[in-house]
């Protein structure tokens, strides 16, 4: 048993060298987590093909209650995609793409620039900015919750509680953020319901029925908004604020991709590689016996697989610790693998490729104010709270 707890703060701030040497002990540990979550048991899956693999093992249930579990954000907020195993995961992925279809996320281009530039506009002439606060933030969660259709008043309490809700100090603010946010998705899906039809993706997937007639239930209609607008926009923060501290830290790669921005792309994959927004998937649970890279995993067991850990595999990518945009990096599993691969890839992608180009457009002299700080707690959310920067 492995405590990941005794490793303090500095696992927090980066875990990297603690996975590596658990890379080289073997590609699954059992380990006991830290803060806020200490006490908890569990196996971490930390090599590439075996995360790959287990990624897309159906014998591992995403569904706690089919080992007798139950979990807060299940009893608060309802079913939902992350917490779903076939059938039901089929369906409600398939109710949620007719509304969240390619064709829409390409048509958003247009509106993610413009909210861009009006960050930028309101940004630049200050010399100096936490980057989180005045950028990568606020354009994710504008326009998720503009795709979605929550109201410019309601945003700023939005965030204090979908921030606690994937990085919770502790399990009362846990509990208070969940309780919150289900009780402000009814409120916005009832009202919704009264105003009738909207262009807005939640409006639609009210009104969504497939051709045999299934639709969304309530609780699952609360459920699918709460994947949407919180996964829809914390994850997109840290790709944003990750991509820029990497090239930063990084200053012959960023002069690389300044002197050929048709390497953009290439950075977003290789930030993802290197330093993707989501540490470790949420659990999973050996619905049966069987075996992760030759360690058996017995029925009803908690399973963590470390996308951050797989993804710096040295056996999937030579030098896995040297940030490279020209590397190739197809293959890792920073937005997943198999049917929960993620959803909203596409949007975080496009979100990502518009911003880190408009920012490096405009500010040809961006450079740290400083070290970033505030790590986000727990092991699900790579990234810092804040990231100072100047220009």
């Amino acid at each position: 048993m492995i405590d990941l707890g005794e490793y303090g703060a500095g696992f927090t701030e980066d875990p990297h060298p603690v996975y590596a040497a658990l890379r080289a002990l073997g590609p699954v540990h059992r380990v006991r987590l830290p803060p806020p979550d200490a006490g908890h048991e569990t196996w971490l899956v930390v090599g590439h093909a075996e995360a790959r693999a287990a990624l897309a093992d159906p014998r591992l249930a995403k569904d706690a209650r089919k080992i007798g579990i139950s979990f807060l954000d299940e009893e608060l907020i309802g079913p939902y995609l992350l917490a779903a195993d076939p059938p039901v995961h089929t369906r409600l992925r398939g109710l949620i793409a007719r509304g969240f279809t390619g064709r829409r996320i390409a048509a958003l281009r247009p509106r993610i620039q413009a909210i861009t530039d009006e960050l930028l506009d309101a940004m630049l002439p200050r010399g100096r900015a936490d980057l989180v606060e005045s950028f990568a933030y606020p354009l994710p969660l504008t326009v998720i919750c503009e795709l979605l259709g929550v109201p410019g008043p309601d945003r700023a309490a939005f965030r204090a509680l979908s921030t606690e809700a994937v990085a919770p100090a502790d399990a009362a603010s846990e509990y208070a953020a969940f309780e919150g946010l289900a009780a402000y998705l009814d409120g916005l899906i009832e009202d919704k319901r009264r105003s009738g039809p909207a262009d807005d993706l939640l409006s639609g997937l009210i009104r969504t029925t497939a051709e045999d007639g299934d639709r969304l239930s309530p609780l699952e209609l609360r459920g699918m908004a709460f994947v949407l607008l919180v996964a829809g926009h914390e994850t997109t923060v840290n790709l944003i604020a990750g991509a820029v501290r990497a090239l930063l830290a990084h200053p012959a790669q960023l002069a690389a991709l300044r002197a050929d921005m048709t390497l953009l792309d290439a950075a977003i994959e290789e930030t993802l590689r290197y330093e993707g927004p989501v540490e470790n998937a949420t659990f999973r649970y050996a619905a049966e016996p069987l075996d992760i890279g030759g360690t058996a995993i017995a029925s009803g067991e908690a399973v963590m697989i470390g996308l951050t850990a797989a993804d710096r595999d040295g056996t999937r990518y030579p030098a896995p610790d040297r940030f490279d945009i020209r590397r190739e990096t197809r293959g890792h599993v920073a937005f997943g693998h198999g049917i929960h691969y993620c959803l909203g890839a596409p949007l975080a992608r496009l979100e990502a490729r518009v911003a880190l180009g408009s920012l490096l457009e405009r500010c040809p002299d961006l450079a740290p104010d400083g070290p970033p700080g505030g790590w986000l707690p727990g092991m699900l959310m790579r990234g810092a709270r804040r990231v100072p920067v100047r220009w």
